[in-house]
């Protein structure tokens, strides 16, 4: 049985990793407020260019369709970008994105499908490497600052490198959807060739195009992979600090109960310590 100075070195130990899990936990509280606002705030421009392409694309059709709507007409060469965070610490967060990520290629490569990864983020990068280091195409980092459109064109402009050289048919995105601080949602969501949902289109009023839905589209279809991928690094962002704020506050609770079992721990020992020792007195003072 550990000595009451032991135990009492191990409550002052788990006190300090108490401390720090409690600062983390308010700094993540307050990053999330600002990472869920920019979240919730690109939701409608991403939106809006989706509509905006729905409407295009109902007035282009055969070989005036771009590519990047149209397809290859192959789907055999599959990209799969894999969006996480740089950071750990938030719980099955990233874990979670990567689960997704493995269920999707293991499904491409079931069927026979060429598949290639790029990973956002270090822990996407560390998880997917040992097991598809074959596969690898690059990695980018995510860093400390809010994304923005200087993260994500470079990304963005690999990917369609990689599709106007035929290295590629499809392009896949998986990340984590900002639900609530609870819930954040892995996602699964092709960019390329765009995916045109029914009832994405803005309301029935007729627009003139100039110049024409091709020429239009030919622009916004690279611009809608930069807002997708932006958009999601926002979500990302904003489900990492909520799941790292949930987790550290876990980790306080599960501190103070731990450093409570211990307290009675060591007062049963010193107790039993004391006791022992009066009864030793006792027994000198009854032989003498």
């Amino acid at each position: 049985m550990a000595s009451v100075k032991e135990m009492r070195t191990r409550i002052g130990s788990v006190k300090s990793t108490q401390k720090i899990t409690k600062a983390m936990q308010m700094v993540a509280a307050a990053k999330l407020r600002r990472a869920q606002t920019a979240a919730e705030n690109a939701r409608p421009y991403a939106r809006r260019m989706a509509s905006v392409i729905a409407n295009l694309a109902a007035g282009v059709s055969g070989p005036s369709a771009p590519r990047l709507l149209a397809g290859t007409g192959s789907d055999q060469r599959h990209l799969v970008i894999v969006a996480t965070s740089d950071r750990g610490l938030a719980g099955g967060f990233n874990s979670g994105i990567v689960r997704a990520a493995r269920e999707k290629i293991s499904a491409l490569l079931a069927e026979g499908k060429d598949v290639r990864i790029i990973t956002v983020g270090r822990k996407a990068r560390d998880q997917l490497r040992r097991q598809h280091a074959s596969r690898y195409v690059e990695s980018y980092e995510v860093g400390i600052k809010a994304p923005s459109f200087a993260l994500v064109k470079p990304i963005a402009q690999r990917a369609l490198d990689m599709f106007e050289a035929g290295e590629v048919d499809v392009v896949t995105l998986v990340y984590s959807r900002f639900k609530s601080v609870v819930t954040q949602t892995p996602t699964v969501l092709q960019l390329v060739p765009a995916i045109v949902e029914a009832g994405q289109a803005t309301d029935g009023a007729f627009y003139n195009y100039e110049p024409d839905e091709s020429e239009i589209l030919a622009t916004l279809l690279p611009q809608n992979i930069s807002v997708q991928l932006l958009t999601a690094l926002l979500e990302n962002q904003a489900g990492f600090f909520a799941a790292q704020m949930s987790a550290m506050d876990n980790a306080t609770r599960n501190a103070g109960d731990l450093i409570n079992a211990l307290t009675i721990q060591m007062n049963r020992t010193r107790q039993a310590q004391i006791t022992k020792e009066l009864i030793e007195i006792i027994s000198g003072a009854s032989a003498v």
